[in-house]
């Protein structure tokens, strides 16, 4: 089972090691890679011409959010409702159940997460949150409510905005649309496997972590933008944002009108299975 909406990966610097990519390709999930097109000889050595987009512009030193508005156009393009926008640095997708998080063989957690979504007029953006961010010995709820959502992205495409500005803009978007009263949903029950951040070349390692102030341009420009819920912090060295999203709890789901849900778990055909290492 794979995803009705089309799911985007943007990346740059990293044709010999594009993780999401590989991911996808494995799990038979389909995609587009959105590329500049100086890189396309590059992309073409190992991922196929009919996976790719060529961005019609290059090296602005905006980071990703031109590429990401661009490929919101593509989608409404389409004609599509919602569009999935991947970073290229994700190593794994997984089900978290019953306190273990195995890898998923097939693109079914990304319908699950569609199907989930549809059922509210008020979801502007959705998300599966990090691995490492929800551990098997804690109690975790299968989404989280009103809160940032990154890096694996579930846009509503009609809501009124677009990407602004080089840092932190998965945060500011998610808080403009929470400021309007629409809802975000950033599940647990699906997760991803994220290479952290600096660790790999390419990508805005080499274009947007750069400035060498330990990150207190991203953090104040998050403040800039949202004063009333962004306060800047320190911590293990480097500067951070810190938002607050207890204003948003305000924020209700809307179911849709005459929606019926079934009784029961549905599992989508989805198994656990045991595979021998190799």
């Amino acid at each position: 089972m794979n995803p009705n909406y089309p799911v985007y990966i943007i990346s740059k610097g990293r044709a010999a090691n594009c993780l999401t990519v590989r991911q996808l390709s494995a799990m038979n999930v389909p995609y587009k890679l959105v590329i500049e097109p100086q890189e396309l000889g590059d992309y073409l050595s190992v991922i196929g011409e009919e996976n790719i987009l060529i961005l019609p512009f290059s090296n602005l030193g905006q980071g990703s959010t031109p590429a990401r508005n661009w490929v919101w156009e593509h989608a409404i393009s389409h004609k599509f409702n919602m569009h999935w926008i991947l970073d290229d640095n994700i190593e794994g997708f997984h089900r978290l159940n019953r306190n273990a998080k195995p890898n998923v063989t097939s693109g079914t957690i990304f319908k699950c997460a569609e199907d989930f979504v549809n059922r509210y007029e008020n979801i502007a953006i959705a998300g599966m949150n990090y691995y490492s961010f929800c551990k098997t010995t804690d109690k975790i709820p299968p989404y989280y409510l009103n809160t940032r959502i990154y890096s694996c992205i579930l846009i509503k495409n009609s809501i009124p905005y677009r990407w602004r500005g080089k840092y932190n803009e998965d945060t500011d978007l998610s808080i403009r649309a929470l400021k309007d009263g629409w809802c975000t949903v950033l599940f647990n029950a699906f997760l991803i496997g994220k290479v952290t951040t600096m660790r790999m070349k390419g990508g805005n390692t080499d274009n947007v972590y750069t400035d060498g102030d330990n990150r207190l341009k991203f953090a104040q420009s998050l403040q800039e933008q949202h004063p009333d819920v962004v306060k800047i912090t320190k911590k293990f060295g480097r500067w951070h944002h810190q938002v607050n999203y207890k204003p948003f709890k305000r924020n209700k789901l809307i179911k849709k009108e005459g929606l019926t849900i079934p009784n029961g778990v549905n599992n989508y055909g989805m198994r656990l299975v045991e595979y021998e290492q190799t």
